[in-house]
């Protein structure tokens, strides 16, 4: 089957809709349900998808608003109105959206999230073979930095390295960089100043060979200790203070069940599994808001690495303290899907929060946020025996 060899002149919905033609002739099938509206393809068929014959539309759902008191602000603290975000959310699973909506409510009137974050920086770790293990080959690499960093600067104006580190193993080193890949997620920004570098340190020291761009010590797309322990991206802190009230009001539950109910799952069924991540359900708020916002949505695994710690305050044992820290939130706001047409525009939903933070730390934040709404509803369905239920009447 040629996918390839199309005849001249086609525009980028023609030479779809013709590949979608030649699958279905040649395997004798109906793909008529992927057919593409040529306003919504954008630059898809260009940039982002080869040899691509149609797309597969996901639900929105909208959940919100959401009041956030972001980094920049502590609005609660100054006696200022927190910023409403509204949360679009790409999924199938019936419930999701019904879920964080609840949470949304009941953080709200709580006074809503407060959030903080840590830029960390996209992350590429190079691995070289060490071919001669007298040379000092660790302290050449120290003694170049300045050179090879310059290397990988040069590859893109948009690109800065921030720090790095060094592991070696045997007969091999890894450097990993972290660098600010400024509005955009910057994987593959990252990746071609990886590459340059390493190929200059290869032919700048004796004894040094360079194996791989990729050395999984960044974990790209994977989990890791080192992820959930150092954080990549950005590291994103979200917490909030619900009285007992908006427990019973909102939660139908009480703080004893839910911390209770808490204990059980995060600190002890975690443990027992050697999760690396304890929480309820961080993946599901994830992915929902990476796809709907064309996000690489494989960095949902890094995610998932989120601890959730839910407590009373020991001054007010009726008030729940609930916090997330998401080691690695990696987003961006320009390349990849965000500039797809439909993308873009739940993008600028999110965008549309009257916040003076950067683009990509305001959208990494509001991700946050949105987990810790995600986190203290599904805690209050399973302390109160109605998960079940919920899916029945929703998801069926």
């Amino acid at each position: 089957m040629n996918l390839r060899s199309l005849p001249t002149g086609l525009n980028s919905f023609d030479r779809c809709d013709e590949r979608r033609k030649i699958i279905e002739r040649e395997l004798g099938v109906d793909l008529g349900d992927l057919s593409i509206e040529p306003s919504k393809l954008g630059s898809a068929e260009e940039k982002n998808c080869e040899q691509m014959f149609g797309h597969v539309p996901i639900p929105v759902g909208l959940a919100g608003p959401l009041k956030v008191h972001f980094s920049n602000d502590r609005s609660r603290d100054a006696g200022v109105a927190a910023t409403d975000i509204y949360l679009p959310l790409a999924t199938t699973e019936a419930a999701l959206v019904a879920s964080v909506n609840r949470g949304c409510k009941a953080l709200n009137l709580a006074g809503g999230v407060k959030t903080s974050s840590t830029y960390h920086g996209m992350t590429r770790s190079l691995a070289f073979r060490i071919l001669n293990s007298q040379l000092s080959i660790l302290n050449s690499i120290q003694k170049l930095e300045a050179q090879w960093k310059q290397v990988g600067e040069n590859t893109s104006n948009h690109l800065k390295i921030i720090s790095f580190c060094i592991d070696e193993v045997d007969d091999h080193i890894f450097l990993t960089i972290n660098c600010d890949t400024d509005e955009a997620m910057g994987m593959n920004m990252v990746t071609i100043a990886a590459q340059a570098i390493g190929e200059w340190l290869q032919s700048n020291i004796e004894g040094l060979e360079f194996v791989t761009v990729a050395g999984n010590v960044d974990s790209d797309k994977k989990p890791s200790k080192r992820t959930h322990d150092l954080g990549r991206g950005y590291e994103v802190i979200a917490e909030a203070e619900i009285s007992e009230d908006i427990v019973r009001e909102v939660l139908k539950s009480d703080p004893e069940s839910l911390v209770k109910t808490a204990h059980a799952k995060l600190d002890v069924g975690s443990k027992v599994a050697g999760s690396l991540g304890s929480n309820l359900h961080v993946a599901n708020i994830i992915a929902a808001l990476y796809l709907a916002t064309g996000q690489d949505a494989a960095h949902t695994v890094e995610g998932s690495l989120t601890d959730t710690t839910i407590d009373t305050l020991r001054s007010q044992q009726s008030t729940i303290n609930i916090k997330i820290r998401c080691p690695a939130i990696l987003v961006g706001v320009r390349g990849g899907g965000t500039g797809l047409p439909a993308q873009n525009q739940c993008l600028d939903l999110i965008m549309k929060a009257n916040c003076q933070l950067p683009k990509c730390q305001l959208l990494a934040e509001s991700i946050g946020a949105a987990v810790l709404a995600g986190e203290i509803s599904l805690l209050a369905a399973q302390a109160t025996h109605t998960l079940s239920k919920s899916h029945q009447n929703l998801a069926r």
